[in-house]
């Protein structure tokens, strides 16, 4: 791990995510909404720090929320987003690096509530900030692994892809 590695995970004191990584939560509002399914309240945003490095990545997951992810330093990353169907044919998969603007990357992007996502390291570390409305809950989070319908329908899609469960 190299020292700009170590110095983020100290100076931000990001932990371990259970999805890979390391993250740190900045941002929780004070204000309840009513989401408009059956969930309870939950705060209006929030907003973490999330870092990988060499040999990490995001392992599929979705939330219950939209996303918004958003580059700060680092190397790129490769956002892997996947909406399952019932019908196979309308599988749908989308990849986004998320970097420095330029022709092939973006700096933002958004995942809505209930996609599937992973990333992927493309370098050696990269820093990003993810904010959540409604507000992130472990509750609204589930991984791929956890749900067998899902990681069959991502295990159909490839190896490259199926290696980020």
């Amino acid at each position: 791990m190299n020292d700009r590695i170590r110095s983020l995970i100290e100076g931000l004191r990001l932990e371990p995510h259970p999805e890979g990584g390391y993250y740190r939560e900045v941002f929780r509002s004070s204000h309840p909404v009513q989401p408009d399914d059956e969930r309870p309240s939950r705060r209006a945003l929030t907003a973490i720090y999330f870092l990988l490095a060499a040999g990490q990545h995001s392992r599929w997951h979705r939330v219950a929320s939209d996303e918004v992810w958003s580059r700060l330093e680092g190397d790129p990353i490769e956002l892997v987003c996947f909406e399952p169907e019932r019908d196979r044919e309308r599988d749908r998969m989308t990849r986004v690096r998320l970097g420095p603007y330029g022709a092939d990357t973006q700096p933002i992007h958004v995942v809505p509530a209930g996609v599937w996502q992973a990333a992927r390291l493309l370098g050696e570390y990269a820093l990003v900030s993810c904010g959540v409305a409604p507000g992130f809950e472990f509750a609204d989070f589930r991984l791929a692994a956890d749900d067998p319908a899902a990681a069959q329908a991502i295990r159909a899609q490839g190896r490259d892809i199926a290696d980020l469960l």
